[in-house]
């Protein structure tokens, strides 16, 4: 197993996204969690009850941030007061890393607030790669960017979207945060093997990992993040910890979102794949000294 710079924070164990039907739980009862996730764009403000509520979350838990909206992919040059404001939150979060989406969204300033799937071309790589790095230098912090899901594909890809990912992460010099239900849902919705995707992601810069449920209709897969995880996809993540060691894991589930106690016990269900590859990749680990004792 290939040693991981980007996952120098494999103690997060498993989170969940922080979400307002849960703040009262989370506030009074002090539920014993290994980390949240915000969406920064919600808390990208100069003050008031979103803030208020973060700032008490901070004093007990480790927060990430992930973002939805910075559209590495778009044409448009990269927000400047975006960037300074997000600068901001990573200051008063201490995020490890920031994430967002391997996407476009916006055109000549207007935003469509969705998160739509690129041209896979060496130009993309380009452009993308570029952004991403600005962001890095900008916010000082590592930069991992998800995978999204997809409904429709580009003709004029030169690749496919592992090999894309695998450039522009190698080309920026940044993390992925793999998100395996995202992989199930386009390879369901295009054909292809979701676990050639995840057999050809470098391992490496694999940061951190998204699972989430999703919806099947008759001709395709939707993202919906509002059921608990299938099978399919827990198969998914077996195979992904299995490249990728232990691996801060974070389970999505932002509409008909239950109670907190239901949907931390979904997370926790990741624990059990987690702790299976806990030895051998401590064993991976001990080999190179090892090696270098008995020469």
């Amino acid at each position: 197993m290939p040693a991981n710079r980007f996952n120098g924070f494999t103690e997060y164990g498993v989170g969940i996204g922080l979400r307002v039907p849960h703040y009262q739980h989370i506030l009074s009862r002090k539920p014993v969690v290994d980390w949240f996730e915000i969406i920064s764009e919600n808390y990208m403000i100069d003050g008031g009850r979103p803030l208020e509520i973060l700032d008490r979350i901070l004093e007990q838990y480790r927060v990430v941030q992930h973002g939805v909206s910075m559209y590495f992919g778009s044409a448009d040059p990269l927000n400047r007061e975006h960037l300074k404001r997000l600068k901001q939150l990573v200051r008063r979060t201490k995020t490890p890393w920031l994430s967002d989406h391997l996407c476009w969204g916006s055109v000549d300033g207007r935003y469509t607030h969705d998160l739509l799937p690129m041209p896979y071309t060496w130009e993309a790589v380009k452009v993308t790669a570029e952004k991403i790095r600005q962001v890095q230098d900008f916010t000082e912090v590592p930069v991992v960017v998800e995978n999204v899901s997809s409904y429709a594909e580009f003709h004029v890809s030169e690749m496919t979207e592992w090999e894309f990912l695998t450039e522009v992460v190698e080309a920026a010099d940044c993390g992925i945060l793999l998100d395996v239900n995202n992989i199930y849902v386009s390879s369901q919705n295009h054909s292809f093997d979701p676990f050639t995707y995840v057999n050809h992601v470098p391992a490496e810069r694999v940061a951190q990992i998204h699972i989430a449920g999703h919806s099947k209709f008759e001709k395709y897969i939707l993202d919906t993040h509002d059921h608990p995880v299938l099978p399919a996809v827990w198969k998914l993540y077996a195979r992904a910890i299995e490249r990728c060691g232990p691996t801060a894991t974070l389970l999505e589930w932002d509409d008909r979102i239950p109670s907190f106690d239901e949907v931390h016990d979904e997370a926790l269900k990741a624990n059990e794949f987690l702790q299976a590859v806990t030895p051998k990749a401590k064993a991976d680990a001990a080999q190179p000294e090892l090696q270098g004792a008995a020469r």
